[in-house]
């Protein structure tokens, strides 16, 4: 069971009932199977042509990392819902027994989400734990993944990007958000090196939560615990098949040029096993990519763009 509900924004009140001021997106709460409560935003109109979008964050993140993209995909000519869903002990949704952080749970219980908006067709945007939720559910529910985005995360995961990232998962932020920025900077430069000092405290308050004016970890820290447990002479196994079950459907993949977590050569392989792969890289991000620039989320767009037209009917042999 929980162990601390969800809180709502406080700009989710700010609907056109209570301030007279509408808001781009509303929140939407949802049961798991073992009773948490868990949390998520829907951006545009529920009735807007097109796949629906579903953004899945990382490891520690939450559904704060999408609002740059959502923002941009929810509005315009082209405007299609968008979706963005904490998963268990991240964000606003409540935090779980340690054992149950894993990526099948996790997928249960966007399943039963997605369930809960009436969504049974969908195009996923993955952030590295996200992209391995979304190959769950592409392995697990046959015909609920539409199209598939993997932001950074391969079936081949380097041991190198998940030494670094044990490092500091569970590190909890200094007293005040300049000290947390430039924290956050010391920790993950290498990934980001052309974030200036505005960009490192735009990046800061997606990661961590404010509570009085004090940034506080955004998640449960027993993820933290658990992921340093992580032994680099035991590093996990390739998980290819799930990947090869989106072979049916659209996909592409984000790529940080300057990742450690998802290596060229992956990326190689991964379009020799799915040869209508979708490949876009970011210059001077590593893991992962933050979705703020023009052109990927143009790339992203045009990509959901062509997904959204269905293939033509098999060719008929008996048509001459």
């Amino acid at each position: 069971m929980a162990n601390r509900p969800g809180d709502l924004d406080p700009a989710a009140s700010a609907s056109p009932g209570t301030s007279g001021q509408s808001v781009p997106w509303r929140p939407v709460t949802w049961q798991s199977r073992d009773g948490l409560t868990l949390y998520g935003r829907v951006w545009g109109e529920d009735t807007a042509p097109g796949l629906p979008l579903l953004c899945l964050p990382g490891l520690t993140r939450n559904s704060d990392d999408f609002d740059a993209i959502a923002a941009t995909l929810s509005s315009g000519p082209a405007a299609r819902r968008v979706v963005c869903f904490d998963f268990r002990g991240r964000g606003r949704s409540a935090h779980a027994p340690v054992e149950t952080y894993t990526p099948p749970t996790e997928a249960d219980d966007t399943v039963l989400g997605l369930e809960a908006l009436g969504i049974d067709r969908v195009a996923v945007l993955g952030t590295s734990r996200g992209g391995m939720v979304t190959m769950v559910m592409a392995l697990t529910k046959p015909g609920l993944v539409a199209a598939a985005i993997l932001n950074d995360i391969a079936p081949v995961i380097e041991t190198a990007g998940l030494v670094r990232i044990a490092g500091y998962v569970g590190v909890a932020p200094p007293a005040n958000w300049e000290e947390a920025a430039a924290m956050l900077r010391a920790s993950q430069g290498e990934m980001f090196p052309s974030l200036d000092a505005a960009g490192w405290m735009r990046f800061a308050r997606q990661l961590f939560r404010d509570e009085g004016g004090r940034p506080v970890l955004s998640y449960d820290p027993k993820i933290g615990d658990a992921f340093r447990a992580f032994d680099p002479a035991k590093p996990p196994p390739p998980f290819w098949p799930a990947f090869e079950a989106l072979a049916t459907v659209p996909a592409m993949v984000i790529h940080g040029a300057l990742s450690d977590i998802l290596s060229a050569t992956t990326v190689a392989e991964m379009a020799a096993r799915h040869p209508h792969l979708t490949v876009h890289t970011v210059a001077d991000e590593g893991h992962a990519p933050l979705l703020w620039d023009e052109p990927t989320q143009h790339a992203i767009a045009h990509f959901l763009a062509a997904a959204d037209v269905p293939p033509p009917p098999a060719a008929d042999l008996f048509t001459l």
